[in-house]
């Protein structure tokens, strides 16, 4: 008999042959039947060396690649690429289905947990009010398909949705196949590459398309669910909203130049400019549905007096609207509420000051006109009215405000002392001179200081003039668009108390915290990325809190203090195993910290797309968390291709969205204190740091070894991804030597990945469980796998990793790439690959995602198609290498590699 699973697994399949044969007769009408023979017979000859190790296959395909002129290499490497795409987004569309299948991946279930635990009435109620979950987007160089495809994808997606609906008849779903033909063929003739380097202001426009998607497609009904669910546990309905969104795009400083202060002005803009559009539209249909009349419901008295300020304010909509309203107050009061919209939207894009009664300063002013209305409403029998369209108006409101998104600020550490080296030269001195305990004493009396380090009359010049005019855009920014703008102020690489106290007194001298005034308008984050000092970071934070001073910034904000968490830089200088160890332990650090000085910690994680920086489902990743670390809010990077694969369709941005609330509110509900016995918990500490250990040793002695940076310089396109255009921001750290620390987390996963290795993702895992093994800790480690969500997670993530790696692709790399005298690199990893899954089968008693059939089936599906561009790529890359001068048509071909197998890959960084 057939489940229910295996037919929606045949329905996907179907779909993905339907596109593929749709793909092939696009090839055919666009480049005639000799494309198309080409792409099946390099398929073909990829195949033979995959499943039966033809060498002669592999000879013949070297010959078939090297004869190809440049123009049909670009077009066999698009017909692969596109291939991906369309697969992508077939199976996105049947994840929305997947997951409302589940009902354990429910915010429903949840709270059907949370009610059946319990617990204390006034704790869940007291969590239920404040809980929140905070995605933030980033503009990381990850997301390799353009906007323009994006959005000629989700009309693929619709039609795929459409077609899914067993009431379609047989002409409607040839009409459906007809336009899913139509737009193959455009996206045929679309460019994939962008033509330039986006500037900071592109990436925003991206952000913004999906935020406004969000805003208008998802957001209304799932806010309104989550309410209704919420309520169950005690949760008013006119608390804050539990789903909020964020946005580095902007405001990221670190490493990016072409962020500036006006930079950050000018995306603000453009975020109030779709937002307030967003909110115009919504308002247009709330009006259109609240037709009652005051010859059947009476309205209350305040907003009959509301109604004629706003005639006296706003004669011109009067005259416009109260005949066409004649009787209908609530259509009339929208229609000033519209109106003050699109004023404010003109004063926002004009840089003008606000007029008072015809414009809104804050959101808050809204919801305030709002709320007359709904008290109206429920005065006279509209208690339905109210809660219903009204509510949802007020919702994203609430959430969103005029702004979509808030923004963080982000500089490196560094920069703030820079600058506090020029302003302290004035006054005599020496501050680079200082060490770090010296320098934190005179940072703690300046913060108790109420004099000015610097004066209009001494302007300083060079990078102390812009790390000051950063914390001037700030205050600029909450001046023109209000508190809500900007919250965060996120001290990348923080390595002691000093790194944010620099920041608080930067932030003084612009007028943006006054411990003497109790002004406190933004709070600042200590971001701890490297293995050393996610070590150290509770105790950092404890001595932070001790400051006075700077525990009345804390206070005035809420009493909460935020602590984001790098994934990326742990895993590049320590390996996979040692990061997610020390960021788990860190987690409790902090925990411990917050709670010795009687504060809210709010977390922030830094994860990137890919397992290596942190990635993986987030729920399973919000539940694997240490206990007590969450306690009802949590913020998430989101970052890249990671963006479209999550929120790319509003029905699989809505169950993602349910999905991660859920796991925050069971996780500070269910998983407040230990699940197991000190004793247990013990043992399994002290099991890791035996497997961490052992794993830091093996991924340093790879990443340390001689010409290890040259190995992956050559053997992995990173070198060529620079000219990709997908990022603003640079691939390395300016002023460095060329060495490890010197490239930035993204490209370093990228390239591996591109060359099929994934060597960030799994490295020294194997030789860490083996070691614990060996040690007689073998039980304890099926214990740990069979009871502990940390270790489930996390080797369900590795198991992922090691099935997207092929070394057998990555050995062409090699082969043709590397100086020979570099091979033997290559040989530590596969070593490390064999021991790896090797330890993982013993652990799980299972090979790799043998739990998951289909997963595992499309990935080796996929690699019928990957091994394709892998090849393509190979040698392009040769022959780039090789050539004297520059070649356009050669840079473009390899770089049409580069994003089929990002698509193919679905992880780029």
């Amino acid at each position: 008999m057939t489940t229910g699973r295996e037919l929606r697994d045949d329905l996907l399949r179907a779909d993905i042959r339907r596109l593929g044969t749709q793909l092939g007769e696009t090839l055919t009408r666009q480049r005639g039947p000799a494309l198309l023979d080409l792409v099946e017979r390099v398929r073909a000859l990829t195949k033979a060396i995959r499943t039966e190790g033809d060498e002669e296959a592999g000879r013949t395909l070297d010959r078939v690649l090297a004869d190809l002129d440049l123009g049909q290499v670009s077009d066999l490497a698009r017909a692969f690429a596109t291939y991906f795409l369309l697969a992508n987004v077939a199976e996105q569309t049947h994840r929305v289905s997947e997951l409302g299948h589940d009902p354990e991946l429910t915010l429903s279930g949840a709270v059907d947990r949370i009610l059946q635990a319990g617990l204390d009435g006034d704790l869940v109620r007291a969590i239920a009010e404040r809980v929140e979950y905070r995605p933030v987007f980033t503009a990381h160089p990850t997301e390799a398909t353009r906007r323009t495809l994006q959005t000629k994808l989700r009309h693929v997606a619709e039609l795929l949705e459409r077609r899914l609906d067993p009431r379609r008849g047989d002409a409607e779903r040839a009409r459906i196949d007809r336009r899913t033909a139509e737009i193959i063929d455009q996206i045929w003739q679309t460019d994939e590459l962008r033509a330039e380097r986006p500037e900071p202001m592109d990436e925003a426009r991206s952000a913004v398309f999906y935020l406004t998607q969000i805003f208008e497609d998802v957001l209304p009904e799932l806010a309104e669910d989550a309410a209704v669910e919420l309520a169950r546990l005690g949760r008013r309905d006119d608390v804050a909203p539990a789903v909020r969104f964020g946005t580095w795009v902007g405001g990221d400083r670190d490493g990016n130049p072409r962020v500036t202060p006006a930079i950050t002005m000018d995306v603000l803009r453009m975020q109030h400019e779709s937002g307030l559009r967003s909110l115009v539209r919504l308002v247009e249909a709330v009006a259109e549905e609240l037709s009652t009349s005051t010859r059947i419901c009476a309205i209350t008295p305040e907003l009959e007096a509301a109604l004629a300020r706003d005639r006296e304010l706003m004669p011109d909509v009067w005259q416009r609207f109260h005949r066409l309203n004649a009787g209908e107050p609530y259509r009339l009061k929208l229609a000033y509420v519209h109106q003050r919209l699109l004023n404010t939207r003109r004063r926002i894009r004009e840089g003008a000051e606000p007029v008072e009664g015809v414009e809104y300063r804050t959101p808050a002013e809204l919801l305030d006109e709002i709320a007359l209305v709904d008290a109206s409403l429920r005065a006279n029998a509209g208690e339905l009215i109210a809660g219903g369209t009204l509510r949802r108006l007020a919702r994203n409101v609430a959430t969103f405000g005029f702004h979509i998104a808030t923004m963080d600020v982000r500089e490196h550490a560094d920069r703030h002392h820079a600058a506090l080296a020029r302003l302290y030269e004035r006054l005599g001195v020496d501050y680079g001179a200082l060490d770090r305990q010296a320098r934190t004493a005179l940072l703690v009396e300046e913060m108790g200081s109420r004099r000015p380090l610097g004066t209009p009359a001494a302007p300083l010049d060079g990078e102390a003039t812009g790390v000051l005019a950063t914390f001037g855009a700030v205050r600029e920014a909450l001046e023109r668009f209000g508190p809500g703008v900007i919250e965060s102020y996120i001290v990348s690489m923080t390595r002691g108390v000093d790194d944010v106290l620099a920041a608080a007194v930067l932030a003084r001298e612009a007028g943006l915290v006054d411990v003497h005034a109790g002004v406190a308008r933004v709070g600042f984050v200590p971001l701890f990325e490297t293995v050393e000092e996610l070590r150290r970071s509770g105790e950092i934070l404890g001595r932070l809190l001790e400051v006075p001073e700077y525990r009345r910034l804390v206070d005035l904000r809420g009493g909460t203090q935020e602590v984001m968490l790098g994934y990326s830089d742990s895993n590049k200088l320590g390996g996979i195993t040692t990061s997610q160890w020390e960021i788990y332990k860190a987690q409790q650090q902090l925990r411990d910290a917050a709670r010795a000085h009687g504060v809210a910690l709010r977390l922030f994680h830094g994860r990137g797309g890919t397992i290596g920086r942190g990635g993986g489902p987030s729920h399973h990743a919000i539940l694997a968390q240490p206990f007590g670390t969450i306690d009802g809010s949590i913020k998430v990077t989101e970052q890249g291709e990671v963006i479209s694969d999550k929120y790319g369709l509003p029905g699989l941005a809505a169950r993602n969205v349910e999905l991660s609330l859920a796991s925050v509110l069971e996780a500070s509900l269910l998983h407040r204190t230990a699940r197991q016995p000190r004793e247990v918990l013990e043992t399994w500490f002290d099991t890791m740091e035996l497997v961490s250990g052992a794993a830091l040793a093996a991924y340093r002695a790879l990443t340390q070894a001689d010409g290890l940076v040259q190995y992956f310089l050559s053997s992995t396109p990173v070198e060529e991804l620079g000219a990709m255009n997908i990022g603003s921001r640079p691939s390395r750290r300016p002023g460095g030597e060329g060495g490890l620390e010197d490239l930035r987390a993204i490209p370093w996963v990228f390239g591996w990945t591109q060359s099929r290795q994934i060597v960030p993702g799994w490295f020294g895992v194997g030789s860490g469980l083996r070691a614990a093994r060996e040690a007689g800790r073998w039980d304890v480690l099926r214990e740990m796998f069979a009871t502990w969500s940390f270790m489930r997670t996390f080797v369900g993530n590795v198991e992922m990793t090691m099935t997207k790696t092929d070394l057998a692709i990555a050995e062409r790399y090699v082969a043709h790439l590397v100086d020979p005298s570099l091979h033997h690199l290559f040989d530590v990893i596969r070593d490390e690959y064999g021991r790896t899954r090797e330890e993982l089968t013993r652990l799980t008693g299972h090979d790799l995602l043998e739990t998951a059939p289909l997963l595992r089936r499309t990935l080796a599906v996929r690699d019928y198609y990957l091994d394709p561009l892998n090849h393509l790529q190979v040698s392009l890359l040769a022959r780039r290498r090789a050539a004297k001068e520059p070649d356009p048509a050669l840079e473009r071909a390899l770089l049409l590699t580069v994003n089929g197998i990002a698509a193919g890959m679905r992880n780029t960084g």
